[in-house]
């Protein structure tokens, strides 16, 4: 067999280097004695086939059966010319060099060419990476940009987006502890009445004693949305926000309540049955007389809390109050249904869109009137604050909120 000795000013050692460096770089641990021993053992074995070139290398620089996936992977990148034979010889010979022209990687080579990529690429790679990074800054993802948009700066078709999006949430929380119990082989308390129940029929042996496990309890949800003036925009996009809360009904929650309030109360549960919900919305406009009007907050909460909070509360119920808290009227009714409509319910969420604003501090005597009474305070501005409504009737969220607004009045 002809070998071909290796000259110290041609090409191939510097590729051989190269190549070393590309291992390295792809994981694959390459120290510099391999490095020397890999350049005598190709200028011993020559360049007869391929496949002897391949195995040399193999031999030489890989010492665990992992990294074999990426050498193969590097190499065939690598050294990819078809015509290998001529190409090594033109590189061994320093007289006959030839440019080389550039080649696009592979897609499925991801790993293996980030590894070939030199430290100091070529003008011509580095224009595309600058072009591709700044197409990377203004692909971002649709979805996420219209969940982070304001409702109120959204054009007609991203309002029927959002739309779209808000019809298919859902509110779950976690079911409640009822102080009744039922039988469960897992329980921890033990039925006394079972078991004498049981000993009498076994002529008073106790064979085994049944367990009980409290009862699961699916609270009500109850709405009061603000439909003034100050509020339109908001006010349309939580109806149907209120109306897929409604399609759940019976899976999430037992039953759903919800009132619009602007400078009087109106009742719209029975609207928000249909289940299209352009149809529901165009029922309420044609039933709610006060879209788009004053705000009476006070007495709209009288008289909730006088004709409506028995029947539809009943103490473990979860109360979404929809308001910016601008009052016309005097605070201190509204100090006082607020008061009554807290001891009323479980949990009390009040969601604002003025939390829109980085800089909103509680300067209005309705909003500060309002808060010491509400157990949480969050945005409902866009998509995003709906679905950070799970953590906030959850308990994570929502809480320290309200107490820098505290500590700000």
């Amino acid at each position: 067999m002809n070998v071909t000795t290796l000259q110290d000013d041609g090409r191939l050692v510097q590729n051989i280097i190269y190549f070393c460096r590309a291992l390295r770089r792809a994981g694959v641990p390459v120290g510099t004695a391999q490095v020397k021993d890999t350049v005598r053992a190709v200028q011993a074995v020559g360049f007869t086939k391929r496949a002897d070139f391949f195995v040399t290398l193999q031999a030489c620089l890989i010492t665990r059966v992992e990294h074999m996936q990426v050498f193969m992977q590097v190499f065939n990148m690598f050294w990819r010319d078809p015509e290998f034979l001529e190409n090594m010889m033109q590189m061994i010979l320093p007289m006959m060099r030839v440019e080389e022209v550039p080649k696009k990687p592979k897609d499925a080579e991801s790993r293996a060419a980030e590894a070939m990529l030199d430290e100091t690429p070529a003008p011509e790679t580095q224009a595309v990476e600058e072009e591709l990074t700044l197409d990377a800054q203004f692909t971002v993802s649709h979805t996420e940009r219209l969940g982070m948009m304001d409702f109120e700066q959204m054009s007609a078709s991203e309002i029927r987006e959002a739309q779209e999006v808000i019809t298919k949430m859902r509110l779950p929380i976690p079911k409640l502890k009822s102080r009744r119990m039922r039988l469960a082989p897992w329980g921890r308390k033990i039925d006394a009445r079972a078991t004498y129940r049981a000993a009498r029929r076994a002529g008073g042996e106790v064979l085994h004693l049944p367990k009980m496990t409290p009862r699961v309890k699916v609270p009500n949800l109850v709405v009061l949305t603000d439909i003034s003036g100050s509020m339109s925009t908001y006010s349309r996009m939580m109806l149907h926000f209120i109306h897929s809360m409604t399609l759940s009904r019976g899976r999430d929650w037992a039953q759903v309540h919800a009132f619009t309030f602007g400078t009087r109360l109106s009742n719209i549960t029975r609207l928000l049955d249909h289940k299209d919900p352009d149809a529901a919305l165009k029922a309420i406009g044609t039933q709610v007389q006060d879209w788009d009007g004053g705000t009476q907050i006070g007495e709209s909460l009288k008289d909730f809390n006088y004709n409506w909070s028995r029947r539809v509360l009943g103490g473990d119920a979860v109360v979404l109050l929809i308001t910016d808290g601008l009052e016309r009227d005097d605070t201190q009714v509204l100090q006082a249904e607020m008061r009554r409509l807290n001891l009323s319910c479980r949990h009390l969420i009040w969601l604002n869109p003025l939390l829109r604003y980085d800089g909103f501090a509680p300067l209005a005597s309705g909003i500060r009137t309002m808060l010491p009474f509400v157990d949480s305070f969050a945005a409902c501005h866009n998509l995003a604050s709906l679905h950070e409504l799970v953590e906030v009737l959850g308990g994570a969220r929502g809480t320290d909120l309200k107490r820098q607004m505290l500590a700000a009045i």
